[in-house]
């Protein structure tokens, strides 16, 4: 395995400022995500937030990526080009974000992603609401692992202890396994890969200045994926749907520190029994 780059406070510091950027296009995304609304438009609100904050896009170019944002609507996963497609009230769609800024001649990065109904929870299924809210919940309790945890393993464990937990009669939300969470710092992708679920194995331990992004993608179906011809979009074979939800969370001497939730994490590890420590 690849060396873990470990961050200094100041470095912590500094992907905090990345992390809020990221915030304010989540807040952004999420006014302007409305019926109507072109997947492009959705793009040109991302890029406008990112510009007026004096960072950079690390998505746009990234492997060739032609956006700053992606955008997953329905059975997409991830991955998804913003076009001209336009938004419906019920759509469950996913806005996966990242920005950079540059001190002291290096890149320092933010991601996030999350998923919502189009038109509010009452537009949407009963099917895309449950799906979208064991994502999420198994997220916070993922971020949770970070503090609580000794090794990387133990997040992918807590992602599948709540999809047990929220099993619902003969429904359980499906964890895709092909893409999962990563390290972050000086690069948007880094070591360690944190995967949604159990593994075994000797996995690295959680140490402070370790910086993760951790974000499980979960399905109403089967987790089978494909790619489409675009070499990007990743959608469910069987059509189900699919939600994400991401956050870059810092581990330091003190506890964790959420970077890219303006509260730093307060409310979401609160039921949790945890509280940020920047």
């Amino acid at each position: 395995m690849a060396r873990i780059e470990l961050k200094t406070e100041k470095q912590i510091g500094w992907m905090r400022e990345a992390g809020l950027v990221v915030a304010e296009i989540h807040k952004a995304l999420r006014e302007a995500a409305v019926p109507g609304v072109t997947l492009l438009e959705l793009d040109a609100v991302s890029a406008h937030v990112i510009e007026s904050h004096g960072a950079k896009s690390n998505f746009l170019g990234y492997g060739g990526f032609p956006a700053t944002v992606c955008i997953s609507v329905n059975d997409t996963v991830v991955h998804g080009i913003p076009d001209e497609t336009q938004l419906k009230a019920g759509d469950l769609v996913s806005f996966d974000c990242g920005a950079y800024i540059v001190r002291e001649g290096r890149e320092w990065h933010g991601d996030a992603a999350f998923t919502m109904i189009v038109g509010g929870d009452d537009a949407g299924s009963d099917r895309a609401r449950r799906l979208n809210s064991v994502t999420e919940e198994s997220m916070w309790a993922a971020l949770a692992a970070v503090a609580t945890g000794k090794r990387i393993s133990d997040i992918g464990g807590a992602v599948e202890r709540v999809v047990e937990k929220r099993r619902d009669g003969n429904w359980e939300a499906g964890i895709i396994e092909e893409y999962t969470g990563h390290g972050i710092g000086t690069a948007m992708h880094q070591e360690p890969e944190v995967l949604n679920y159990r593994a075994r194995g000797i996995w690295p331990k959680i140490k402070p200045g370790m910086v993760l992004a951790v974000e499980p993608m979960l399905t109403d179906g089967d987790i089978e994926t494909f790619v489409e011809d675009d070499e990007w979009t990743v959608r469910t074979t069987d059509g189900s749907l699919a939600s994400h939800w991401e956050h870059t969370i810092a581990r330091t001497k003190n506890g964790v520190w959420v970077l890219t939730a303006p509260d730093g994490g307060a409310a979401g590890l609160a039921p949790y029994g945890i509280t940020p420590q920047p």
